[in-house]
This record gives C-alpha cells, sequence and structure tokens, in this order.
C-alpha cells in the first residue's frame, strides 16, 4: 500500500493526472475520469497505478520470455526520453517518422536495414576509396537519412512481440498495423484518445515531458527486471548441464565395465555341430 501511496505522489507531482479540455474529451475515457477542473479533465490517478502496474507485469513476462518489446514516440516531448529508455534495455525503438509497412511489409524494411548496414561496412573497411567523390557523397547521405529513420531498428531480425507507443491517437498507423498482425499493444491513453483500441491502456497525459518520463521510466525498470531474471534462469540451466554432464560419463563408464565384465565371466556355450545321422544332413545313399 505504501508502494502504491508513493508511485501515486510521483505521478501526481510529474502533472499525469492532468487531462484535455472538455470540448476534446472521448467519452470512452469517462471509466478513468475523476473530476472536471476549469474545463479540464482529471485522471483518476487509482486507475493510472492500476493499469500501470497491470502494464509492466505483462511487458515484464514478455521480456523474460526473450521477445523484443518496440518503443514508439515520435511526438517532439517524447524522443529523446524514449530513445534513452530503450537503448538501456537493448530494445528496438521509432523516434523519427513511422514508415507505413514497418510491420506489416517487414521484409522489404529489413532490406533497407541491410543496404544500410552494408554502406556502414564499405565506410569501415576503406571500400569507399575505390569509387568517386560524387557517388561516396550521395552513399553517404543515403546512409544518414536510413540511419535516421531505421537506426532504432537495425538490431530487430523479426517482427516484435509488443509495442509500447507514447501518444495512441497521435501513432494511430502503428497502432493499426500492430492490431493487423496481432501483436500486443501498450500504450499511454490521455483524455482525447479511445482506451479500447490498445490491449493495455495506461490513462496519463501523454503531452507533458515528465509525465512521459515517469511512465517510460516505470515500463522500463519492469522490463529490465524481466531480462535480469532470464539472464539468471540461463544460468542456473547451464549450472545444471555441467553438473549432469560432469556426472553422466562417470556412470556411463560404469555400465560399461559392468557389461564387460559380466561377457568376461559367463563361459560362451560351444557351437554344436552334428554329424551324420545325428539330426544333420543325411548321408546319399548308393543305388
Amino acid at each position: 500500500m505504501e508502494n502504491n501511496t508513493s508511485l501515486q505522489q510521483q505521478l501526481l507531482e510529474a502533472g499525469v493526472h492532468f487531462g484535455h479540455l472538455r470540448k476534446k474529451w472521448n467519452p470512452k475515457m469517462l471509466p478513468y475520469i475523476y473530476a472536471e477542473k476549469k474545463g479540464i479533465h482529471i485522471i483518476d490517478l487509482n486507475k493510472t497505478v492500476e493499469c500501470l502496474q497491470e502494464t509492466a507485469s505483462a511487458l515484464k513476462s514478455i521480456a523474460k520470455s526473450g521477445k523484443k518489446i518496440m518503443f514508439v514516440g515520435t511526438k517532439k516531448q517524447a524522443k529523446e526520453i524514449v530513445t534513452e529508455c530503450a537503448q538501456r534495455i537493448n530494445m528496438p525503438f521509432v523516434t523519427e517518422r513511422w514508415l507505413g509497412g514497418m510491420l506489416t511489409n517487414f521484409n522489404t524494411v529489413r532490406k533497407s536495414v541491410k543496404k544500410m548496414q552494408s554502406i556502414e561496412k564499405m565506410l569501415s573497411d576503406g571500400s569507399f576509396d575505390n569509387i568517386t567523390k560524387k557517388e561516396r557523397l550521395q552513399l553517404a547521405r543515403d546512409k544518414d537519412k536510413m540511419e535516421k529513420v531505421l537506426g532504432g531498428i537495425a538490431q530487430l531480425g523479426r517482427v516484435p512481440a509488443a509495442l509500447f507507443i507514447i501518444d495512441i491517437g497521435h501513432e494511430h498507423i502503428a497502432l493499426a498495423e500492430a492490431k493487423r498482425l496481432g501483436i500486443a499493444t501498450f500504450g499511454m491513453v490521455d483524455t482525447n484518445c479511445d482506451p479500447n483500441k490498445v490491449d493495455f491502456p495506461v490513462p496519463a497525459n501523454d503531452d507533458a515531458t515528465k509525465s512521459i518520463a515517469i511512465i517510460a521510466n516505470y515500463i522500463t525498470a519492469a522490463i529490465a527486471e524481466g531480462l535480469a531474471e532470464r539472464q539468471a534462469e540461463k544460468t542456473d540451466e547451464s549450472e545444471d548441464v555441467e553438473d549432469s554432464g560432469d556426472k553422466s560419463p562417470k556412470f556411463a563408464l560404469e555400465e560399461d565395465e559392468d557389461k564387460s565384465g559380466s561377457r568376461r565371466g559367463k563361459p560362451q556355450p560351444k557351437r554344436r555341430i552334428a554329424g551324420p545321422g545325428g539330426g544333420g544332413r543325411r548321408p546319399a545313399q548308393k543305388k
């Protein structure tokens, strides 16, 4: 209870409870609204804490299973925060512009990422020395452009298991693509958005930098915890395998010795050779 109270206090200080003007509200957000003050809706922080803990628990289990979670926040206020949080836990992120088909047409996007990586490789191994200055500049420009948009998903080998979105209204294309592919969606939902569009909504102010930072950091801490538990389990399993590996050859050797000893100890039965008229082939009779 004390933890919830302290978290609630931190959310209050960060201004998470401030919603939009009454005229901009979405009626589906009614269960998450506490009151209205001076024409602005106030979000119920009790509901925010509940939803935040539920979201953190779900994301922790996904991270523990070894799957990737993509952070999406292309708003000016969220770019730096999302980049920092995603890099801290080595997760993919999109902060510049959501390319149409980034999930639904992932194979094509992956080709662009490979092209960007090949240009980087050419820069590092000195292949650029063999081409003209104009071509070199053109490739450098292409690389910078691609790195700006695709840099966050360069290490993403397959479609992520979940999306954490800062503003579901602003990132509606990403949300639609995730829904189409059946990817789990988590997002910050303000009073002007529909909470039913995401699987795990977190009612919060998605415009203030402090509000975005406190929610994103809480989620990041939960994912980091899940990754740490996964690493600990892997370490335990490897130790168990090593222990069993040390014991098994000994048992196998003992069994082999027992088998060989039993073979040596027991006399082998002699083969019976039947003579003529003793059950064998009859001798041919003279006519």
